[in-house]
């Protein structure tokens, strides 16, 4: 029997207590199937559009909301949108997800799965020479802030991910406090934002096929009961 919950991070084992305990935080997983053929908003695996990336926490993938990092400064006005990402040009097409998650998580894979080799819109089609995926809290033109990709050229079927380095991996071990919803007779809470930029090398502007599946693997880490630093953590049972 599974069942959901959305009380916070999930601690799960046989013994909680003792010398074999057996205790360890519950491997999370958002994910988006982008089909660049797919056009239209709030469609199944739609793959996005010229200065719109998708969201990954709704179905049907519908437009994402990027916001301005607010850098853990608390803003009683709420987050800001940024600006959205660049339009397609002759050569460069940018495509990607944004996932929202509960900020101090853990990142532990971003991966990028080519099912398909995206094509251009040329009169006939080409498929695209090189993809450049970057991983940030925003929407990234070079290295970001959580992961670092290899330049994919003559991209084939196949899976890439993510490696850290230097700050990457400390921001990765726990995520950014970016924005803050604020909901009437609520707390505001902090969220993190992981922007996974595609930057695909085109003949032609714009995309006419192609699937790539985004996926991000994290642990929503319980900053109130314990840390890396501290484990075994705590219980409030």
């Amino acid at each position: 029997m599974a069942r959901s919950t959305f009380e916070g991070p999930i601690l799960s084992g046989d013994n909680r207590f003792g010398p074999v305990r057996d205790v360890g935080y519950v491997d999370l997983v958002q994910t988006a199937l982008l089909d660049f053929s797919v056009t239209t908003a709030n469609t199944a695996n739609y793959g996005g559009a010229s200065g719109q990336f998708v969201a990954s926490n709704n179905i049907p993938n519908s437009n994402a909301t990027i916001y301005t990092p607010q850098s853990g400064v608390f803003s009683n006005t709420g987050p800001t949108a940024a600006s959205n990402p660049t339009a397609d040009a002759s050569t460069i097409v940018y495509r990607g997800v944004v996932f929202y998650l509960p900020y101090g998580s853990n990142i532990t894979d971003v991966i990028l799965d080519i099912g398909t080799v995206p094509k251009d819109n040329a009169g006939t089609p080409l498929a695209v020479t090189a993809i450049q995926p970057y991983v940030s809290n925003n929407f990234a033109t070079s290295t970001g802030v959580y992961g670092t990709f290899a330049n994919i050229s003559s991209p084939a079927a196949q899976r890439y991910t993510a490696t850290y380095v230097g700050s990457q991996l400390t921001n990765a071990s726990s995520t950014l406090q970016d924005f803050q919803n604020l909901q009437a007779g609520q707390q505001p809470t902090w969220f993190s934002q992981v922007v996974v930029t595609l930057k695909m090398t085109t003949s032609s502007a714009g995309l006419s096929s192609g699937q790539v599946e985004l996926t991000l693997r994290y642990n929503q880490l319980d900053l109130n009961i314990g840390n890396s630093t501290t484990y075994p953590y705590g219980n409030f049972d």
